[in-house]
């Protein structure tokens, strides 16, 4: 790097030279480069050796896609947790609510909460929600399962890849998803009233 510097300082001087020096003496200007392409080597050895050369950190070009040190880097999620009265399971809190509510009204209360009702999308979480339903002394509870142009959703945009149905009542009439505790879901009418399960996305920090 330090020899491409003083090669382009040579040549700009020689280029800037008045015409007629140039004209008097090129074997000169020539001889003159040579010995200064051949001392530049000389000269980082010995600094080198002496210890004096210090590139000052701005100066050194990084590439685009390096890895940042830990101390510039923002700081990254470390932890995920759910607040007082969630239980964490897979990647989201869960909590049930004790006071019986339509559909409808279950929903804005998860609302409320920062969530939704509650999906469940492979058989350890229905599982799981099945225990929590159990624990609370009850057989039934809302999820978030509804019925939208003859299509089964889930309120909370998850994907209706799982299914666990014990029995399909008529769908147009009964729009909405109930969990059992000892079976697989059933469709019933959104107007009952049902315990019901709450889920968000956790607390990071």
């Amino acid at each position: 790097m330090k020899t491409l510097l003083v090669l382009s300082l040579l040549l700009c001087a020689s280029f800037a030279a008045p015409a007629e020096d140039k004209e008097k003496a090129p074997d000169a200007a020539v001889e003159a480069l040579k010995e200064q392409i051949v001392a530049v080597p000389e000269m980082e050895e010995k600094m080198m050796e002496d210890g004096e050369v210090s590139v000052p950190e701005d100066s050194v070009p990084v590439p685009r896609n390096a890895p940042v040190s830990e101390e510039a880097a923002a700081p990254e999620s470390r932890f995920s947790f759910c607040p007082s009265g969630w239980f964490s399971h897979g990647s989201r809190c869960f909590t049930l609510i004790n006071t019986p509510m339509t559909w409808y009204n279950a929903e804005e209360h998860c609302n409320g909460l920062g969530g939704h009702l509650a999906s469940a999308t492979n058989p350890g979480e229905y599982s799981f929600l099945q225990q929590m339903t159990k624990l609370t002394g009850q057989s039934n509870a809302w999820l978030g399962g509804f019925i939208l142009q003859g299509r089964w959703l889930w309120i909370d945009r998850e994907g209706f890849y799982y299914t666990n149905w014990y029995g399909q009542s008529s769908s147009s009439s009964l729009p909405c998803i109930h969990l059992r505790t000892s079976y697989g879901w059933g469709n019933t009418n959104c107007g009952y009233a049902y315990r019901f399960i709450c889920s968000k996305n956790p607390f990071s920090c």
